[in-house]
């Protein structure tokens, strides 16, 4: 990763802020840099990196769990950080979890403290999105019934890397830039 000498948010402030132990005072200062620290992108990957135990090369996080990172043989990938890959990063990665769905009073009862704000089960459901590897939770929805998962982003990574970090990946081409998804039920449905 790119080294910067740029330190008036160091290393060690961001490792804390990712584990959520930096001090109010000081991600407060973070917010407030101007500008900000040109290689503190470098720096959050540099961090997320040390975080797992696999080596592929984290692209960009998605969420509290999961990466889209670059694999040695060319593909890009959803991965967990307990190593569980969830296939192309085009792909909507919520199709490769294990579901809970709460569709009843009851069990939306379980989640929801307060009386009003259940969702009306004739008309909403709740899906609950784990990681199969670890069973970590990943995602929850609240949606109309029967409707798609939904695909939370689909980052334009070359655009990302070359327009604003000024660093093109090597992998480069115009077709990373489509959603898939359609793609896994179609196999689905060939596999019967």
């Amino acid at each position: 990763m790119e080294q910067n000498k740029d330190e008036r948010f160091p290393l060690e402030h961001l490792k804390l802020l990712v584990e959520g132990q930096l001090p109010w005072e000081d991600t407060k200062k973070a917010l407030r840099l101007r500008p900000k620290d040109t290689g503190r992108f470098w720096k959050y990957l540099e961090v997320l990196q040390e975080r797992v135990s696999w080596k592929d090369k984290i692209l960009m996080r998605i969420s509290d769990h999961l990466y889209i990172v670059a694999k040695p043989d060319g593909r890009r990938v959803v991965k967990c950080d307990c190593g569980q890959e969830f296939g192309d990063y085009r792909i909507n990665w919520k199709l490769s979890c294990r579901i809970r769905v709460r569709n009843t009073v009851e069990e939306m009862n379980e989640v929801f403290s307060i009386e009003e704000g259940v969702p009306d089960p004739s008309k909403i459901e709740v899906r609950e999105f784990y990681c199969p590897g670890c069973y970590a939770q990943v995602a929850v929805e609240l949606v109309p019934l029967g409707y798609p998962p939904l695909m939370e982003m689909l980052p334009d990574l070359d655009t990302f890397y070359r327009e604003w970090l000024g660093k093109p990946l090597a992998d480069e081409r115009p077709d990373w830039f489509q959603d898939r998804t359609v793609e896994a039920p179609a196999r689905w449905a060939k596999e019967g």
